[in-house]
């Protein structure tokens, strides 16, 4: 697939560099695109030789022009309830693959609700939350089930040193708590339920060298949308380690910060994930640095399997429906350290 061309919405963000990178580190030539003209352009000077096509979710044509001639678009412009539904159906109209890194619950339940007819009958491939939140967790949790069709409950624990959030992060936030009407939401009895209580604190085991850690319960993330997508698992926590969840809720907290070549920050994660089946557990877990940059190569590699035909099936899926998680997640080892899956 060297020499492809994908065009990636959203180029210019803290995400979309990420990916740009990443794409042009693979051997795939990155299509730059967005609403923002002036970032564009400034974006295209460190990458000379780019192709730079501005385009507004208010505009199909401009998104048709975006995405001529590319093989696959990579949407990395929040806030996705805006942006998902316009740069699907460009894509759906240019007869190529769409990928996505949303950590919207709504705006990824929105994709599974109105794209999965149209997408399927087009026979091209939708694939939302592909990226550290959402993507992550249903590759872990699909490979924790390993040969298990169902499981009573999956729970995928997020220890994060730290939360520096980005401008996008924060205000994906504000939509998504304007679509809740200020409440919080869970995955239990196989639905979404809407709550106005505060959520738990507890203590979650997380392995060493981390150990225990007090962690807000029902800190739900997209995971509640892809893993069930596909899973039949009713019920679905996600976790916080608490003082990520105290940074990114502060509205003083800075952006991220580069520490390395790569543009990381020095955050680092570790995920841990339980999946439960009356009394028998397995475990999965993962770790590695920056949540953001991470997000890249999960991206991109799922760009490259559906263009190289590695996929289970067409239409709107999740990363653990659509590839072989776990030989997914030993694709990327130069990015996220695996543990052996544990019962």
């Amino acid at each position: 697939m060297r020499g492809h061309t994908v065009a990636v919405f959203g180029a210019y963000g803290h995400t979309g560099r990420f990916v740009v990178a990443e794409l042009r580190e693979r051997g795939f030539v990155p299509l730059l695109s967005g609403r923002d003209a002036d970032k564009l352009q400034a974006l295209a000077a460190s990458h000379p030789g780019l192709d730079v096509r501005s385009a507004s979710v208010d505009d199909p044509a401009s998104l048709d022009r975006a995405l001529d001639g590319a093989a696959a678009v990579i949407n990395c412009a929040g806030p996705f309830a805006a942006t998902a539904a316009p740069v699907i159906e460009a894509a759906l109209r240019a007869g190529i693959p769409y990928v996505d890194v949303s950590a919207e619950i709504e705006a990824n339940i929105d994709t599974f609700t109105h794209f999965a007819d149209h997408a399927r009958a087009a026979r091209t491939v939708v694939v939302p939350a592909m990226a550290f939140y959402g993507g992550l967790g249903d590759l872990l949790a699909t490979t924790a089930m390993g040969d298990w069709t169902a499981a009573d409950e999956a729970h995928i624990a997020y220890g994060l040193s730290s939360w520096h959030p980005t401008a996008g992060t924060r205000a994906a936030s504000k939509v998504s708590r304007q679509r809740r009407n200020g409440r919080r939401v869970r995955y239990t009895n196989g639905r979404l339920e809407y709550r106005d209580d505060a959520p738990p604190t507890l203590e979650w085991p997380f392995p060493a060298p981390m150990g225990t850690r007090t962690v807000i319960g029902e800190f739900t993330m997209a995971d509640v949308v892809t893993i069930p997508s596909h899973l039949s698992v009713p019920e679905v926590r996600t976790y916080m380690t608490a003082d990520a969840a105290k940074d990114v809720a502060a509205p003083d907290t800075s952006t991220p910060t580069a520490v390395d070549e790569r543009g990381r920050s020095s955050q680092t994660f570790l995920v841990d994930v339980l999946v439960r089946s009356g009394g028998t557990e397995r475990r999965a877990v993962a770790s590695g640095q920056d949540i953001y940059a991470v997000s890249a190569p999960l991206a991109v590699e799922a760009v490259h399997r559906i263009l190289t035909g590695q996929t289970r099936t067409t239409g709107v899926a999740s990363a653990g429906e659509i590839f072989d998680a776990p030989d997914f997640l030993q694709a990327l080892s130069a990015h996220i350290s695996l543990e052996p899956r544990r019962e």
